[in-house]
């Protein structure tokens, strides 16, 4: 699941929520915006809630997590309560690896975005292949040193135009980058995990045919008789 956007109080809603996955589920991935403003008192309300959960909990943060400058130490409060937060590092957990980055924009196919012109067009464009090159480097890894055959890509932004249909055409090439999906089909994994696009498509594939899952909360509790996760077996 994704886009939680937790303010000062996760409430006994998330709690439920997260007692009824450790029951459905081995691992519980989270797919970024984990708070609403990026700030540290709303990363300890998911914390809080989080205690209910009784599985491995893997993630990455979203745009909403880097809002108030305080992506560090939200990162570092999850870490020490257990969850993995994943930056660009390879994580293997019940025979199951995870490469996770929280990706960037700059739209998909024809449209994305090149690096010409003023030098505020090319960093930005330079900030895709950022989190491209770490989201190879991490899949890379899986395989090398962990040996890991079951993969998943955990990303906030979108890696393909499908998942975010639905969302109006202006804010499309903001919500994700096709430069993020090349890795993916190149390196092989088993699935690939987004959010970020509330108003997007559930599901699609990559070029290649790897299965891409929307796990944004408003997309699945609309597509997915209200439920505020998806269940998938790799």
């Amino acid at each position: 699941m994704g886009d939680l956007h937790i303010r000062d109080s996760a409430g006994a809603e998330f709690r439920r929520l997260f007692a009824d996955v450790s029951e459905k589920a081995d691992i519980l991935v989270l797919c970024g915006d984990l708070t609403d403003h990026g700030l540290l008192q709303e990363a300890e309300a998911l914390v809080e809630a989080l205690a209910a959960c009784r599985i491995p909990v893997v993630g990455v943060l979203g745009n909403h997590d880097w809002e108030s400058g305080q992506q560090e130490e939200i990162a570092n409060l999850l870490s020490r309560s257990r969850v993995a937060v994943l930056d660009g590092e390879p994580f293997e957990v019940h025979g199951v690896g995870f490469a996770g980055v929280k990706g960037y924009a700059g739209g998909f196919g024809n449209c994305v975005l090149q690096p010409w012109g003023e030098q505020i067009t090319k960093q930005f464009v330079q900030e895709t292949l950022r989190e491209v090159l770490r989201l190879e480097s991490a899949l890379v890894r899986l395989q090398t040193e962990l040996g890991s055959r079951r993969n998943v890509a955990v990303l906030h932004y979108a890696p393909i135009h499908r998942t975010v249909e639905g969302e109006p055409p202006e804010i499309i090439p903001f919500l994700g980058s096709s430069r993020l999906v090349e890795p993916i089909d190149r390196l092989g994994v088993s699935a690939v995990l987004h959010a970020h696009a509330h108003h997007g498509t559930r599901e699609g594939r990559t070029p290649g045919g790897i299965p891409v899952y929307n796990v944004s909360l408003p997309v699945l509790r609309r597509s997915h008789d209200e439920q505020s996760y998806i269940v998938i077996e790799v």
